[in-house]
């Protein structure tokens, strides 16, 4: 049963990842109906939305030549090039129709700075510059983190992993989660969470 010393982060439920949208995450319309009697149990909600420039170093568009979903070499590391998608006001970008989560505490905007990546709530993908989350959370006495969201295998993972790693308890419920699964990037994400502590659930769990 949550307290109030748990909260739930819903990550990028957003129109370019629905069916339909730019970079749309199979069935990933099937969690909007869910969040909002999930998030109801929980005194701290946490929403995020990616809020990209059209210029972001992510976009495969901005490499020409290059593909998406092709993987390259930045100065962070390696980067998956994305279609364009969620760019600052655009419908795109919007959080989903139906999204019922009217108490959330913030809407944390992620991946504004164009030369990096952020899939992560807590850090971007340059590993080191913080979001604040953390802080946030820990300043209103939270000590466990709940996650759901798209996608499982991307922005849900790091976002676990980083919970963890900033000292929280942390859940991935996981039927309130879709994934892209891209080369198996499911299995992965879903082990990479395992090996840091994250544990697994579903809402019917969550009294």
């Amino acid at each position: 049963m949550p307290t109030a010393r748990d909260c739930l982060i819903v990550v990028d439920v957003q129109n370019d990842f629905l069916p339909g949208g730019a970079l749309a995450v199979p069935r990933g319309d099937e969690i909007v109906p869910l969040v909002g009697p999930l998030a109801a149990r929980f005194e701290t909600v946490v929403l995020t939305q990616d809020w990209h420039p059209a210029s972001h170093v992510s976009f495969a568009t901005n490499h020409p030549g290059r593909p998406p979903f092709e993987t390259i070499d930045l100065a962070y590391g390696p980067q998956v090039l994305w279609p364009a998608h969620c760019v600052q006001a655009t419908p795109g970008a919007a959080l989903a129709d139906g999204l019922d989560v009217p108490h959330a505490v913030v809407i944390l905007r992620k991946g504004a700075n164009a030369e990096v990546d952020s899939y992560s709530a807590f850090r971007e993908a340059d590993r080191t510059t913080d979001t604040g989350l953390a802080a946030l959370l820990k300043a209103r006495g939270i000590e466990r983190v709940f996650v759901c969201g798209l996608a499982t295998d991307f922005c849900v993972a790091w976002t676990a992993e980083d919970a963890a790693a900033a000292g929280f308890a942390t859940v991935v419920v996981e039927d309130v989660c879709r994934a892209i699964d891209l080369d198996g990037s499911l299995a992965a994400a879903r082990a990479t969470m395992a090996a840091a502590g994250v544990v697994f659930t579903t809402a019917d769990r969550i009294a």
